[in-house]
Parts: C-alpha cells; sequence; structure tokens
C-alpha cells in the first residue's frame, strides 16, 4: 500500500494545496492519506486547511494546536504570539470543524504502524522527539512501540532507529529503508511552517511493501502565504519566518 503522511500544516493553504496536487498526481497511486496533526495555528487560512484535510478523507490524529484552539487543553502557558494566533483561530474557525478536531484522537494504529503528533508515550504531553537522547528513551518502552511510529509535532525530519543493543541512531533521508529487528521513529516534517532551513513543504509517502519512507520538498507561493499573514492581526513574525524556514 501506498499511504502519504504530512503534517503540521498550519493554516497554510498556500502550502498544503500543492501537497495536495502532487500528491494527487504521484505514481504510485496514494492509497490512503494521513495527517498527523496541527492543521491550525500560526497561519491564516484555518478553514480552507480544515477542509482541504476533511475533503482527502485522511486518517487524523490531533495535534497540539488543534487540541488548543478547540478547548481540549490550558494553552495558557503558549507565549504571547501562538496564545493570540490560537484565540483568533478559535474565533474564525467554523463549528464544523471545531465538531472535527475534538473528535479526533491522539493515536491511531495501522497493522505496526503508529501515528501521533509528538512521541507515542503520554500521548496528551504532545513531547517532542528529535534527538538522542529523547528518542533513547523510547527504548525504555520497546514492547509498547508499533515497528514503526510516523510523527510531526517538531517541523524537523529528524528521524531514528532503535534496538535495545544499539540504542538509538539518527537516521539520513530523503529515502528511509526499515529493518524488521528495528523500531523506528520518523519525523515527518511539516507542510506549512517547515523549521529545518529548507523553507519548501515537506511532506512523504510510505509504501508499506518496500518498507521505505521517502521525504519530498516542494516549493509554494510563500509570499502569498506571508501577505495573508501581515494582512491579518496574527504576529508578522509566523510570515518572517517562512521565508527562512525556521
Amino acid at each position: 500500500m501506498i499511504i502519504a503522511i504530512f503534517s503540521d500544516i498550519h493554516a497554510n493553504s498556500d502550502a498544503l494545496e500543492p501537497v495536495v496536487e502532487a500528491y494527487r498526481d504521484h505514481e504510485p497511486e496514494i492509497e490512503k492519506y494521513v495527517c498527523l496533526g496541527d492543521v491550525v495555528g500560526y497561519g491564516a487560512a484555518p478553514n480552507p486547511c480544515c477542509d482541504m484535510v476533511r475533503e482527502l478523507d485522511a486518517t487524523t490524529v490531533v495535534g497540539n494546536h488543534d487540541a488548543a484552539v478547540c478547548g481540549r487543553m490550558n494553552y495558557a502557558y503558549y507565549y504571547d504570539a501562538a496564545r493570540n494566533a490560537l484565540d483568533w483561530h478559535a474565533e474564525r474557525l467554523d463549528e464544523e470543524h471545531h465538531e472535527w478536531l475534538k473528535s479526533l484522537p491522539y493515536r491511531e494504529d495501522y497493522e505496526d504502524v503508529a501515528f501521533c503528533h509528538g512521541s507515542p508515550i503520554n500521548l496528551e504531553d504532545f513531547e517532542y522527539v528529535f534527538n538522542l537522547q529523547q528518542a533513547n528513551e523510547l527504548i525504555k518502552h520497546w514492547e509498547e512501540l508499533q515497528h514503526v511510529t510516523f510523527i510531526g509535532h517538531s517541523h524537523l525530519t529528524k528521524s531514528f532507529s532503535l534496538h535495545p543493543d544499539e540504542g538509538a541512531v539518527e537516521l539520513v533521508g530523503p529515502v528511509l529503508n526499515f529493518e524488521e529487528d528495528k523500531k523506528y521513529i520518523v519525523t515527518v516534517g511539516s507542510v506549512g511552517q517547515p523549521r529545518d532551513n529548507d523553507n519548501r513543504a515537506c511532506y512523504g509517502v510510505y509504501d508499506t511493501e518496500a518498507n521505505s519512507f521517502t521525504f519530498h520538498r516542494l516549493e509554494y507561493d510563500v509570499r502569498e502565504a506571508a501577505r495573508k499573514i501581515f494582512e491579518s492581526d496574527l504576529s508578522s513574525d509566523f510570515a518572517k519566518r517562512l521565508f527562512f524556514g525556521i
């Protein structure tokens, strides 16, 4: 099966639209779509992004920004600009999208694969896994881990193989191949707000037969996405960072 996996759209419809088109043009044909959360937050187009993800009938898990916007978590401790953006989205999000975000699970499993926004342990805490120390901590939970766990959250492409004897090893794409005797944490990057110094939208494709995952990057109209933020009440910093991928 060919599975499209993407994450962290952050209300950037200008990034999501070409990614969706690329998926539709993908050969072989995409058979399943999975969104790893944070459809909303930061950007200026929360409703169009919710529309697109739902139109794909994507298996979707809740991200921390999704949970905050729909009232599932307390975000009072977020820094001012992020908190104001969440308030802005909560006020403008269509009621049907509020209800959809409220209904999303923290984790979905498919055969020997898990999909979640952050760490697969303590799901509601949305913990990060982007360095070797964090990855090594997961080995303590070996029996709880699926063969491959796909996550988002950090907006990076940091991924790791895990083995009780060898520890965690960082992996480098664009193609990751999975061995049977190891387990894997794969961070799929961000569609709408990359933070790995590459401002192109990041998305991925998982081939269950080949047991491999491929990262893809796609240029989009960053200026248009930024313009929408500049013309809103959102922090201009959310627009500026799109140009640099930080």
